[in-house]
Formats: structure tokens, C-alpha cells, sequence
């Protein structure tokens, strides 16, 4: 690939870049912040919010089967982003990974992915955060007037005000350092966990067997065009399957798919780590097993307390405690679930400004975004400009279209990031790779399959918004990041300045 779209920015050159002084951001992670990190965006919005919603409309109790398909692509994808992270340990993640090895074109449609994807997810947590805050203000005997709240199924147009707040506070913290970041992401995943081990074991003593016949609830095949559920099915047999039945598992593995997205944040944090060649894998693979685990766990006991017909769709875990009469347990999981969607949202937040600032340092967007603060060492330009214009967009989220359009977001980036691995595997033979993805390249390959799988069980109307976020992408390529970027001015084919002296 001779043309200048497809060319790639070296490895080496990528480091060298983290170490110029007014571009560097500070090493401070270790192991486990990352396993924090992770955990702390992982669980979240699958447990706390997703798992009534595709409980209702796709797959009943079998919601735990989703989340455990969702988990096998994810751990699939894990092994591919734990060899890069290590090999490549900067800021970036799928976007600075495609940089080094499909080229520039690629690498721009990836991160211009990315900062959609962790865009929409922050807005979508915060909304989801905001509804249980209302549910805690409820219970309190205090109402928020609808033009302030919007929460789903009001027929009332509003400004989710609380989760346009907490947008604007995380902002913040962001900006004041990552370390700080991590000590407050610690306290909050602890009591995240406690919350989650609660409804485990306290929930398991409210569970009726009833609820679980049937564990997947039938459904019989319906015309084309009667539903969009899967255009695969319509594509390969000319008919769509309803909501339920064994395509619902997968309908909604693609759905709570969002909540899984914790070690593709744990990857754009590499930079930021102390020693990413032993500790990202260990990070990556940790958090995600640990939380598949808690995920599967949850859904079976929520599904078993309460018909899955009946769960909520804003806070299903704290309202399956209420309808079995235990208010005192909601409130409980409504304070966790607030406490701990904060940290969810941060990350994404934290995710979303990392792209954004290597594409800003690689000159793909201006490279104003890419000074770090002179004191605290954080992109605090982008870090500002995105916290607005998420809490902005927070304020307006409807949660359940646009979780889908996460989904197709982080997958199609699951996508780049197994093929990149296989391609640098050919170019690159010698790098050093503290971590090397097993079985290449049939682990890859199967990786990109499972991901495409689930893309193609998403609603169509999905597939049509990311074409168009797509299609704007290319255009701002054309018309600005062509010829702006370092690697077309030569910028970055000259030699790293020294560092300037130390007194």
C-alpha cells in the first residue's frame, strides 16, 4: 500500500512522540488501576440499567446467556488488544494501533469511531446515572419536575439536567490528573462491588423458580420488513426473527454488549502506565473476567426475583427489590448505582479525550488539543471542549437508540484492532511483544467473525446513523486531516529534538 492514504506511522516513532516534553502525559498507573479502571467502566450500565431493557424486549431470563456470548467476543478481542497495548503503549488505543499497521485512512476511521463511541456512551451513562437519582429522590418523597428530568417512557420534553452535571464535574476531575482520576475510581469501584455482592446474595433469597419458565421465551418467525431486528436473517433467508427465542439472546448480547467495553478503555490509558508491557494484559483480562462473571450472576438473580415482563427499564435492579416488597435494599442499590455509574461515565469520558488527543498530537485534528497542561500533565483542551459538548448532548440522550449505535461503534473497532494484530504480525516480525495474542491468525480471524455477528444483529436504523457518522468522517479527512498530518508535512519522519536540559 504505496498511497499516501494508506501510510503507516512506525512504532518507534510513536513512542519517541510520548516523550516530547510538551506532548507527554505522566506515567502514574499501575496494575492495578488498570484492573480498577476496568471494573470500574465494565460494571455499570449492563447491570444497572441495559439488563431490564433487552431482559423486556429480547431475551427474558435467558439475559444472562447474552451476557455470556457478550463476554466471549469480548475476551476474543481482549487477547488482541493485551498484544498491542504492551507492544504499542500509547494513548489512542484502536486508533494508534491501526496507525502502525493499516495506515493513516484506517487509523482516521477508527478514531473517528472512537470518539463517537465514547462520546454517545458517556451521555448514555450519565443518563442512566440520572435515573437512579431520580429513583432516590422518589423514594424520598421528592419529585424532579419532568422538564428537568426526561426520564424514559415521558411524554414530557425536558433537559436531563443531573446527568448534564455530572458530565461537567467529571470534567473536571479529569483535568486535575489521572492519579487523582484512579484514587477516586478505587473508592467508587469498592462500593460498586459491595452493591453488586448485595444483590447477589441478598437477592438470592427473593428469587421464585416461576420466573424462570420459560427461561427462553419462544417466538415465531415474522415477514420481512415487519421487524429489523436482524438484517442477517433477512439477508440470508428473507425473514426477520421476532424479539425472542434464540436469536433474542444474540439481539440482546448485541445490546448489553455496551457494558463490556471497560478494557477498551484500560488500552487508551497505555500511555499513562508505569509499565505497560506487564501490566496492561494484566489489567485487560483481569477486569473482564471478573465482570463477565458478576454480569451472568446479576441478571439470574434479578430475572429470578421478577418477571422479566415486569422489570423496569431505569432502574430494574433497585425496582425488583421494591416489587418484592424490600425498599430498604432499593434504596440501597439506587445510592450504588448512582455511586458507581459516576465512575463509568468518567472513564468513557477519560477514553474519549485520549483518542482524541493522539489524533490531535499526529496532526489529524489541530494540534492545539494536544498541549498537555503545563502542571497537571492532562490533555485539558479536549478534556474541556468534549465534557461540554457531552453534557450538552447528556441532556437530550434517548438511552435506547442511542446504546445500539455505542454497540456497532466499539465492535467495528473489535474489528480493526484483530485484523491489525494479524497484519503487524506480518510486517513487524521483530518488535518486542511482552504479551502475544495465542493462536494467530485463527484467534483474530474468529474474533472478527463473532464481532461482525453481533454488528449484523443490531437494528438497521443503527447501521444507518454509523454510515452517516461515517461518511462525515471521510469528508473532514479530505478536507483537513490529509494534509495536516504530521506524517504528510515530514514532521514526523525528522529525528526527535533532545529533551532539554534538567537543572
Amino acid at each position: 500500500m504505496t498511497s499516501p492514504l494508506f501510510r503507516t506511522k512506525k512504532v518507534e516513532q510513536s513512542i519517541r512522540d510520548t516523550e516530547e516534553p510538551e506532548h507527554a502525559l505522566k506515567k502514574s498507573l499501575s496494575a492495578l488501576d488498570l484492573t480498577v479502571f476496568g471494573v470500574g467502566v465494565i460494571i455499570g450500565t449492563g447491570i444497572f440499567v441495559l439488563t431490564g431493557t433487552v431482559a423486556k424486549d429480547n431475551a427474558g431470563p435467558a439475559t444472562a446467556l447474552a451476557f455470556v456470548v457478550a463476554g466471549v467476543v469480548c475476551a476474543l478481542a481482549a487477547l488482541c488488544y493485551a498484544e498491542f497495548a504492551s507492544t504499542v503503549p500509547v494513548a489512542g488505543s484502536a486508533y494508534t494501533f491501526s496507525y502502525a499497521s493499516l495506515g493513516e485512512l484506517p487509523a482516521w476511521i477508527i478514531g473517528w469511531d472512537l470518539v463517537l463511541e465514547f462520546a454517545l456512551g458517556t451521555a448514555v451513562v450519565a443518563v442512566g446515572w440520572s435515573g437512579y437519582i431520580q429513583s432516590l429522590m422518589e423514594n424520598a418523597g421528592w419529585d424532579m419536575p419532568a422538564a428537568l428530568g426526561s426520564r424514559e417512557g415521558s411524554d414530557v420534553f425536558g433537559f436531563d439536567i443531573l446527568a448534564a452535571v455530572l458530565v461537567l464535574v467529571l470534567t473536571g476531575i479529569l483535568v486535575l490528573g489521572m492519579k487523582l482520576s484512579a484514587r477516586v475510581t478505587t473508592v467508587v469501584v469498592a462500593i460498586k462491588v459491595t452493591v453488586v455482592l448485595v444483590v447477589i446474595i441478598a437477592g438470592a433469597f427473593f428469587i421464585t423458580a416461576d420466573n424462570y419458565d420459560p427461561f427462553i421465551p419462544d417466538s415465531k418467525p415474522v415477514p420481512a420488513g415487519e421487524s429489523l431486528d436482524s438484517p442477517l436473517i433477512q439477508l440470508m433467508f428473507g425473514w426477520a426473527p421476532a424479539n425472542f427465542g434464540v436469536m433474542g439472546i444474540f439481539t440482546a448480547a448485541s445490546v448489553v454488549f455496551f457494558a463490556f467495553i471497560g478494557f477498551d478503555i484500560v488500552a487508551t490509558a497505555a500511555e499513562e502506565t508505569r509499565n505497560p508491557q506487564r501490566d496492561m494484559p494484566r489489567g485487560i483480562l483481569a477486569s473482564l473476567f471478573i465482570c463477565t462473571l458478576l454480569y451472568v450472576l446479576v441478571s439470574l438473580v434479578v430475572t429470578g426475583m421478577q418477571h422479566y415482563s415486569e422489570l423496569s427499564v431505569d432502574a430494574p435492579l433497585a425496582d425488583a427489590f421494591k416489587a418484592t416488597g424490600h425498599p430498604w435494599f432499593a434504596g440501597f442499590i439506587s445510592f450504588g448505582a448512582a455511586v458507581g455509574l459516576t465512575t463509568v461515565c468518567m472513564i468513557l469520558l477519560l477514553g474519549q479525550t485520549r483518542v482524541f488527543f493522539a489524533m490531535s498530537r499526529d496532526g489529524l485534528l489541530p494540534r492545539f488539543f494536544s498541549r498537555v497542561h503545563p502542571r497537571f500533565k492532562t490533555p485539558h483542551r479536549p478534556t474541556i471542549l468534549l465534557g461540554v459538548l457531552i453534557a450538552i448532548l447528556a441532556g437530550f440522550t434517548p438511552l435506547n437508540e442511542l446504546a445500539a449505535l455505542v454497540n456497532i461503534g466499539t465492535l467495528f473497532a473489535f474489528v480493526i484492532v484483530a485484523i491489525s494484530v494479524i497484519i503487524l504480525r506480518r510486517t513487524r516480525p521483530d518488535l518486542h511483544r511482552a504479551f502475544r495474542t495465542p493462536w494467530v491468525p485463527v484467534l483474530p480471524i474468529v474474533s472478527v467473525g463473532a464481532s461482525l455477528w453481533l454488528m449484523l444483529n443490531l437494528p438497521a436504523e443503527t447501521w444507518v446513523r454509523f454510515g452517516i457518522w461515517m461518511a462525515i468522517g471521510i469528508v473532514v479527512y479530505f478536507l483537513y486531516s490529509r494534509t495536516h498530518s504530521r506524517m504528510a508535512t515530514g514532521e514526523d519522519m525528522a529525528p526527535t529534538p533532545p529533551k532539554p536540559p534538567t537543572s
